[in-house]
């Protein structure tokens, strides 16, 4: 079992009612539990946005290592977009 250990935390008036809230409707044993899957939550939310922001960053560092864009038509997009496409599913696959 992993260590535990107690903290005090200050909440509103409305979240705390939401926590109990949670507990008297059987959705959580206690409102610690509430609280610990909230932070789960919060530390899987805070991993996904950095490795989200490291993602963009590449895209964008890729993109200006491209070069400028270079003026196409609508038919010549339209054929570059499907050939991205075919080739994203391609590699999904």
């Amino acid at each position: 079992m992993p260590d535990i250990q107690k903290v005090s935390i200050a909440l509103t008036g409305e979240q705390l009612a939401a926590l109990k809230e949670a507990v008297e409707t059987g959705e959580y044993a206690t409102t610690s539990e509430a609280v610990r899957e909230a932070l789960r939550e919060w530390q899987w939310k805070r991993e996904f946005r950095g490795s989200e922001l490291e993602r963009l960053r590449e895209a964008w560092d890729k993109g200006v290592a491209s070069g400028r864009a270079a003026p196409m038509t609508r038919d010549e997009f339209l054929q570059e977009a499907r050939k991205r496409l075919k080739k994203a599913a391609a590699e999904a696959a």
